[in-house]
């Protein structure tokens, strides 16, 4: 027997377990490449490993969801930290709920060994496992929101520097005052005005604003 297919009897059935891996990262300031590393001693199969790249507005997971409804009872899935199911503290909780209490999932937490649903399916390991989720998802909030607090205070301190934040400011080019005034005087149209300065026409009327504003102080 090969890969990490499993079989199992069960009333004397037998049934398949499948092994999954769950990747999430963002577009922004993210790359999978850390939680991949994480997994790939586990030698899944290519097929088992989805991942979902997101933009910080974007959290609609089409990887996961699609994950979910493969996922059958006692299978198993791992992902690298808790933070990886969901974008706070009432998120992750939520989605473990689904995942092992309502799918009957197991789920191994590969940055913390004790959330591991496999060992102790009693109670007492059942309470263990719960309450050291309520501890992580919530650390795992508050720093997400100190990481939020330190990025608003350090925007903040940079624009009292005189930091310009955001895309670089594309300034006029040379021959921008003159190609404006033939333009205004109908010698060149507005495509040949374009061609001459290499701006786009939104771009053109912008500075044209701003290079009659100026005229004005």
């Amino acid at each position: 027997m090969t890969g990490k297919t499993k079989f199992a009897i069960v009333i004397g059935m037998e049934f398949v377990m499948k092994e999954y891996a769950y990747i999430r990262v963002s577009t922004t300031d993210q790359n999978e490449g850390r939680q991949i590393d994480a997994i790939a001693d586990l030698n899944l199969p290519k097929g088992n490993i989805y991942i979902d790249k997101l933009s910080g507005k974007n959290f609609n997971r089409p990887a996961y969801k699609f994950l979910t409804k493969k996922l059958k009872k006692g299978d198993l899935l791992y992902v690298k930290s808790i933070d990886r199911l969901g974008r706070n503290y009432v998120e992750i909780q939520e989605q473990w709920r689904i995942l092992t209490k309502e799918k009957g999932v197991d789920v191994i937490v590969l940055d913390m060994p004790l959330l591991d649903t496999r060992r102790g399916k009693d109670l007492v390991g059942t309470f263990l496992a719960d309450t050291v989720l309520a501890v992580l998802s919530f650390v795992a909030e508050k720093e997400r929101d100190n990481i939020k607090q330190r990025q608003a205070e350090g925007i903040a301190a940079a624009r009292l520097r005189g930091v310009h934040l955001g895309r670089p400011i594309k300034r006029s080019p040379e021959n921008f005052a003159e190609v404006v005034k033939l333009w205004e005087c109908s010698k060149i149209d507005i495509e040949e005005a374009l061609l001459r300065t290499g701006l786009k026409q939104a771009t053109f009327y912008n500075r044209l604003r701003e290079h009659r504003s100026g005229k004005r102080k």
